[in-house]
């Protein structure tokens, strides 16, 4: 297991199969006592009670109250104009190389690229007035997965426990857990490049015992497992409970560490690891194994088609918010080559796997109940520069909403004749965060509280009704 100090970077190769959390120092001398109870663990797991919400069920158990989010993440930012919002009337150096393709929605054509996606263009709905003001990939990735700027933002700031918390951190927080699933999990990269941390994948003002589970491992490759979903070798569940008796005897016997509050919390998430790993249904989920070769052929067999088949099965077991980066960090940063990277890389498996997911949560009936949002950082520019790619774009960008309540079969929103700037209303992604919340069963604004108990509102946007109601903006 590789742990990664909050704005550091793990020298392992993040395609490993490890588990990655953010950590500080201070918790980093509190994993000795883990290791009590022979524990592939760290302390650093986000989750407390269940929701306090009741939510309707069907006759299978399976929810009907929405209350999941998948999050597809395209590190980097794919270009809306040669996807999802195509201008084949432009200009050469603005519409590029792709050609458009209909759907069954009149009205929307999507890149020729993405059969698959456009086939199914009737399960979702496309916003295309996403909007904010900055082009630099750290702050922005930090304001979509959080759906706050980062508080004292400078070009390429590191993560840091000053930073906004990410969605599963802030339902950890306000939707607590004690059932061994973990409120959040990002799969399977952890963004961060050189000294660079990307912000937004943490807790941050939270602190770590909210941050969602950082699973870095190609799914795709055979022997794909969790490490810190393993016993060590030699201990069996009923060894396991002994040793977490022997441990609260340990514990009680700490007056003095239990006056402490990073004491208690140290007590109470070895509770919640003990929890995680005597829980059958979560170390399932990794066993992409139990599938069919049929399935997952149907995701694709390669990192992006597993990754999503994993999401799917991480919402199968109750899983609040998956974070699915496609690639690794910048890997849609695409300023050269960009046509022929799209075409040949990247374009296919995420049409193949995102499709596939659809179909699975549609056909199980959880699609009613789960948001699958897929977005970037930001957009690319309008002109196509000398490299043939396109730059960093904040002023208009894209977004794909499926599932828990949205109307599918929609475009919302409209950018100008070369995709420069939205036309009609901007929704910015504090609005993307106030909709994600709302999904969860958060009112997105909330109060929360810092690691130093001063009050913080969580969110200041607005929920796109547009996307529930159909309303023409």
């Amino acid at each position: 297991m590789t742990m990664v100090p909050v704005g550091k970077t793990s020298a392992r190769d993040p395609l490993e199969g490890t588990l990655v959390m953010a950590t500080t120092r201070r918790e980093l001398l509190q994993v000795g006592y883990s290791g009590l109870l022979g524990l592939g663990l760290t302390p650093a797991v986000a989750g407390r009670t269940a929701s306090a919400e009741a939510t309707g069920t069907d006759a299978s158990g399976v929810s009907r109250t929405p209350n999941q989010v998948v999050i597809v993440f395209l590190t980097g930012a794919a270009s809306h104009h040669d996807t999802f919002d195509m201008k084949p009337d432009a200009p050469e150096k603005i519409r590029g190389e792709f050609k458009p393709i209909a759907t069954p929605v009149a009205g929307l054509h999507v890149c020729e690229h993405l059969p698959h996606l456009a086939a199914r263009a009737d399960r979702y709905s496309v916003l295309r007035s996403l909007s904010h003001r900055d082009n630099n990939h750290l702050m922005s990735t930090h304001h979509v997965l959080t759906g706050t700027r980062q508080p004292g933002g400078f070009f390429d700031k590191v993560a840091s426990r000053d930073d906004w918390p990410s969605y599963a951190a802030g339902s950890a927080f306000l939707n607590p857990r004690d059932d061994g699933i973990p409120s959040g999990v990002n799969l399977p990269t952890f963004l961060a490049g050189g000294a660079l941390t990307w912000p937004g994948q943490h807790g941050g003002f939270l602190g770590p015992k909210y941050d969602p589970w950082q699973i870095t491992g190609d799914p795709n490759k055979p022997k794909f497992k969790v490490d810190a979903l393993s016993l060590l070798k030699g201990l069996d569940v009923p060894r396991l409970k002994n040793r977490q008796a022997l441990l609260g005897n340990l514990n009680r016997q700490q007056h003095r560490l239990a006056a402490n509050t990073e004491a208690q919390r140290m007590t109470d998430d070895q509770e919640l690891a003990f929890s995680i790993l005597t829980s059958s249904d979560l170390s399932r989920a990794f066993e992409l194994n139990r599938e069919t070769a049929k399935v997952r052929d149907r995701y694709g067999r390669n990192t992006t088609g597993q990754s999503l088949l994993l999401s799917r099965r991480l919402i199968e077991v109750g899983v609040p918010v998956v974070q699915c980066n496609i690639g690794r960090v910048q890997t849609w940063d695409n300023h050269s080559n960009i046509f022929p990277t799209l075409k040949d890389r990247l374009l296919p498996p995420l049409d193949q796997g995102v499709a596939a997911l659809l179909d699975d949560l549609q056909e199980s009936g959880r699609l009613d109940t789960t948001l699958v949002m897929m977005l970037g950082e930001f957009g690319r520019t309008p002109k196509i520069n000398g490299k043939n790619g396109r730059d960093h774009w904040g002023p208009c960008f894209f977004g794909v909403f499926a599932g828990a309540g949205i109307l599918p079969g929609q475009v919302i929103g409209k950018s100008d004749e070369i995709g420069s700037y939205p036309v009609t209303r901007s929704f910015s992604p504090e609005d993307v965060g106030a909709t994600v919340y709302s999904v969860l069963g958060i009112r997105p604004h909330s109060e929360v509280r810092d690691r130093l108990n001063r009050p913080a509102q969580l969110n200041r946007g607005d929920r796109i009704e547009s996307l529930f109601s159909g309303a023409t903006i």
